[in-house]
C-alpha cells in the first residue's frame, strides 16, 4: 500500500486565476501597460504651466513695445527741443547784433562823408578803417551804386527825375547807402531816381521803324516770298 504524504496537497503553489484563452504571460504586459493617475495628470499639469508662461511672455513683449515707444517719442521730443533753443539763440544773436549794428550806422555815414571829402586822417583814419572792419566781420554789408536798376524792396527813393538816357527807372545817384545783415535788410539806401522821358520810347521805336525802311529801299525793297 502507498502512503499518503500528509500536507502535500498544501505545500503546492496556487497558480493564478488565467482567463480562458490567455496565457500566464499575456498579464503581466497588459498591467504594466495600464498608467497611472499621477501619469495621466502630469501632461496637464505641463500644458497649463506652459500656457502661463506664455502668456507672461506676450505682456513683457507688449510691454517693451509700449517702454520702446515712449522712449522713442521722447527722443523725439527731446530733439525738436534742441532746435527750437538753437533756433532761438542764433534768432536773438542776430537781433541783438542788428540792433547794435543799427546804432552804428549814423558813425559810419559820418565816416563815409569824411572819406568824400578829404578828411579821413591821421588818427580818425585808423580808427575809422578800424570800426569798419569790425562791423564787416559782425556781417554787415554796404549796397547801393549809381547805374543799377532801383528796387523798392532795398531802395528809398528820395529825388525823382527824367532823363533821356535811361531805359527803366535808375539809380543816378546814392544819398545814403544801404546795409544789409546776411539776407536781412537793416537799412534801404536812399537813392536819387531818374525815369525815361514821357514818350521817349515811342520816339525811339518810331526812329528804328524809320531806319528799317530805309534799310529796306537801299536794298531794292523786301524780298517777296
Amino acid at each position: 500500500m502507498t502512503e499518503e504524504t500528509p500536507g502535500f496537497d498544501e505545500q503546492q503553489p496556487q497558480q493564478p486565476d488565467v482567463p480562458s484563452g490567455a496565457t500566464s504571460d499575456d498579464a503581466e504586459p497588459q498591467a504594466a501597460s495600464t498608467p497611472s493617475q499621477e501619469e495621466e495628470a502630469a501632461p496637464a499639469g505641463d500644458t497649463g504651466q506652459n500656457a502661463a508662461l506664455v502668456a507672461q511672455l506676450d505682456q513683457a513683449r507688449s510691454a517693451l513695445t509700449e517702454r520702446t515707444a515712449d522712449l522713442q517719442r521722447l527722443q523725439a521730443e527731446f530733439q525738436n527741443y534742441r532746435r527750437r533753443v538753437e533756433r532761438d539763440r542764433v534768432a536773438v544773436k542776430e537781433v541783438a547784433v542788428a540792433n547794435l549794428l543799427t546804432e552804428l550806422l549814423p558813425v559810419l555815414d559820418d565816416i563815409g562823408r569824411a572819406r568824400e571829402h578829404g578828411e579821413l586822417v591821421g588818427g580818425f583814419k585808423s580808427v575809422a578803417e578800424s570800426l569798419e572792419t569790425t562791423v564787416a566781420k559782425m556781417g554787415l554789408q554796404q549796397f547801393g551804386k549809381e547805374g543799377e536798376p532801383f528796387d523798392p524792396t532795398i531802395h528809398e527813393a528820395l529825388m525823382h527825375s527824367y532823363a533821356p538816357d535811361v531805359t527803366e527807372t535808375t539809380c543816378v545817384a546814392i544819398l545814403q547807402p544801404g546795409y544789409r545783415i546776411g539776407e536781412r535788410t537793416i537799412r534801404p539806401a536812399r537813392v536819387a531816381v531818374a525815369e525815361p522821358q514821357p514818350g521817349a520810347q515811342t520816339v525811339k521805336a518810331e526812329d528804328a521803324e524809320g531806319a528799317e525802311k530805309a534799310d529796306d529801299k537801299e536794298n531794292g525793297g523786301p524780298e517777296e516770298g
